[in-house]
């Protein structure tokens, strides 16, 4: 390929890792139809706050090869970790009265990610890697949104929705990690499948909202 078309390869890939979290955001705020202005306030500048210290400090995890450390940096570093804590740190405000209302917990974790998406593309795009600037901020979309649904799942379903529910938020965040893996180790066939497997949840949660908005708007 032409430097040239190297070039727009990776203008395209970078202005999805920098679009694609907000744009999902509106999409699923629209669908949901939540919002808060004081949570989102909160997630906007906690989201920069991290955004800035994990570019400052850089990794955690020291990544060499295809093996088991570099599947913990995806953990760590790239994937599960950042996805996580603002979904942690929403509960944990919640817990403390922060909030006067009640918070959507993907709309703030969306939020969250919107500025760490903006220095992570700031970061990555010297790589010009697709598996970081195009994968990792879908896997990150997946857990935000799939751990959530599961959630629901254990608070608002019969018992014997219990176990699932557990299994799915402790697999989606494990299958979103192997799917960066896998794609980073050239093992395409085994990254999709487990990149299925971590945004499953989110698709069904997308498609139980947008049967929730039909009804609201019927």
């Amino acid at each position: 390929m032409s430097t040239e078309g190297q070039g727009v390869k990776l203008g395209i890939m970078s202005f999805f890792c920098f679009l694609w979290i907000p744009l999902f955001y509106f999409f699923w705020r629209t669908i949901t139809g939540a919002n808060n202005v004081i949570g989102g306030i909160w997630a906007l500048l906690l989201g920069s706050a991290a955004g800035l210290a994990q570019f400052f400090l850089g990794s955690l995890v020291e990544s060499g090869g295809f093996g088991f450390s570099r599947w913990l940096s995806g953990v760590v570093d790239i994937v599960v970790l950042p996805a996580i804590i603002p979904l942690f740190i929403c509960v944990v405000l919640f817990l403390f009265r922060v909030f006067k209302k009640p918070v959507d917990i993907v709309n703030f974790s969306l939020l969250w990610l919107i500025p760490c998406s903006a220095v992570r593309t700031f970061s990555w795009s010297s790589q010009k890697d697709p598996v970081i600037l195009v994968l990792v901020p879908v896997l990150w979309t997946a857990i935000a949104v799939g751990i959530p649904f599961s959630i629901s799942l254990i608070l608002n379903s019969r018992r014997w929705m219990i176990a699932p529910a557990v299994f799915i938020i402790l697999g989606v965040p494990l299958a979103a990690a192997s799917s960066y893996w896998a794609f980073y180790s050239q093992r395409a066939s085994q990254g999709l499948a487990f990149g299925i497997a971590a945004a499953a949840p989110m698709l069904a949660a997308i498609v139980l909202s947008f049967l929730r908005a039909e009804r609201r708007f019927s």
